[in-house]
């Protein structure tokens, strides 16, 4: 059972910080913190940026991510963004793209 789950229809902007898991299938905007893992389930968005012990993605995710252990993009999940992890898997059907910030011109 999840610490933390964010129903269909719920959603949150700001800060959410957890020591237990994270589950997400409504919407989260801004940080999205978690000691456990974090989960983003098929239905879930999350347009924030992501710390957890792993991150699984079924649903979108827009925004950085780093994972202590690993990142898992499951068939139709999708990432858009920067990942610090040990593992990133890609599923068959999975989307992920880095972002691409623009190179400062020296002075």
């Amino acid at each position: 059972m999840a610490g933390t789950v964010i129903g269909p229809g719920l959603s949150l902007d700001g800060e959410l910080t957890s020591q237990e898991e994270v589950v997400v299938h409504g919407t989260v905007r801004g940080t999205l913190t978690s000691n456990d893992a974090v989960s983003v389930g098929s239905g879930g968005v999350v347009e924030a940026d992501v710390r957890a012990a792993s991150l699984s993605i079924a649903g979108n995710v827009t925004g950085n991510v780093t994972a202590n252990e690993r990142v898992d993009i499951q068939a139709g999940g999708r990432l858009i963004g920067d990942v610090k992890a040990s593992r990133l898997t890609i599923a068959d059907g999975a989307s992920f793209k880095r972002y691409r910030r623009p190179r400062q011109r020296p002075r």
